[in-house]
């Protein structure tokens, strides 16, 4: 049952950026930064992306991303239909990384070891799964402040 709520929620949730994303009615708007808002929708739709393909990418689909964590938040005005096209990938990276797990396996280890020390893989998802519906937040936040 837990994978296939993480199947859901990541899959749910990726498709809400990508709306997100669409919504916007200027495509500059989503490279705008303003005041206290530092980062570009544009920006966090690319660090989701890394982040994703990075952990769950590399660690259980077994792909070859290699990520540029300093380009999710320096890279500038690229297309819309680039990131919808990127986040249309990462959508299926991600259903390939969770269809083969089994609820047993949700007690090892996660394959990369991203902080400290290894973490649990059921812990592990629910971070990724948590940390892309908190900037999937700040990018229907920035549209709504900043795309007028």
């Amino acid at each position: 049952m837990t994978i296939t709520a993480l199947q859901s929620l990541f899959k749910r949730d990726l498709e809400k950026l990508k709306n997100e994303v669409q919504l916007y009615t200027s495509e500059e708007n989503l490279w705008r930064t303003e005041k206290s808002i530092t980062n570009s929708a544009g920006n966090l739709c690319l660090h989701i992306i890394g982040n994703l393909n990075a952990f769950i990418g590399v660690g259980l689909a077994k792909t070859d991303y290699v990520r540029q964590r300093d380009l999710e938040f320096s890279a500038t005005n690229i297309p819309r239909q680039t990131l919808i096209n990127q986040l249309e990938e990462t959508i299926l990276t991600v259903e390939k990384g969770l269809t083969n797990l089994t609820e047993e396996q949700l007690a090892d280890d996660f394959p990369i070891q991203i902080w400290d020390k290894p973490t649990e893989m059921g812990y592990t998802l629910i971070h990724l799964v948590t940390h892309l519906n908190y900037h999937l937040g700040q990018v229907n936040y920035h549209r709504r402040l900043l795309d007028s």
